[in-house]
């Protein structure tokens, strides 16, 4: 049975996480990596496959090289349909200083199996707990859906150490928060109501 303290608790981390997009450069310990982890692979998982496996990268170089292959690729395919409020984004892309990491201190990629049927789904089931357990340690993350694009570059996929057999789910970045803007609101839910 769950306390209230509990309860009051994981509902506060729900609801006040949020993507970080600005970090100190104070590095995030190992131990506090481990620990966000191993708090992921208590995501569920279909049939108990637990198909994820993590590289944890704090090598900035490849993280640099990483977000220069992605960003033409972005341009290029955000560009041809670009929609409202993505030009910012667009902007910033084309800003050789800008990293699509944010100038996190660590990359965690979570990795999926290719033969488990589920492994999107687990892998982003896993990434969700992965972000909740960061936040309640202080420590701020974003999802980087752009940097899957490292798929298609076989020579990044070896520096990254992503094995054949599995492939980029969530691209996770790691850091201690820089001064964050306020969360922005959450409309209210449209829920529907079977009797």
């Amino acid at each position: 049975m769950m306390t209230e303290p509990e309860t009051i608790g994981i509902f506060s981390v729900i609801r006040e996480r949020r993507s970080v997009r600005n970090y100190t450069d104070r590095e995030v310990p190992d131990e506090a990596l481990r620990a966000i982890i191993a708090a992921g692979i208590q995501a569920p998982t279909a049939l108990g496959f637990q198909p994820w496996q993590f590289v944890v990268v704090r090598d900035r170089d490849l993280m640099q090289r990483a977000s220069d292959y992605c960003k033409p690729l972005l341009l290029e395919k955000i560009g041809a349909e670009p929609r409202p409020g993505m030009e910012e984004f667009l902007a910033a892309l084309e800003n050789p200083e800008f990293s699509i990491f944010y100038n996190a201190p660590v990359l965690v990629l979570v990795l999926g199996a290719r033969d488990a049927v589920s492994s999107v789904l687990d892998c982003t089931l896993c990434a969700e707990n992965m972000m909740l357990a960061a936040w309640a340690l202080g420590i701020g993350s974003c999802w980087v859906g752009a940097a899957t694009l490292v798929e298609q570059n076989p020579g990044l996929r070896a520096a990254l150490k992503v094995p054949d057999d599995h492939q980029v789910v969530a691209p996770l970045i790691f850091g201690y928060p820089a001064p964050l803007p306020p969360k922005p609101a959450r409309r209210e839910p449209r829920i529907a109501w079977v009797p």
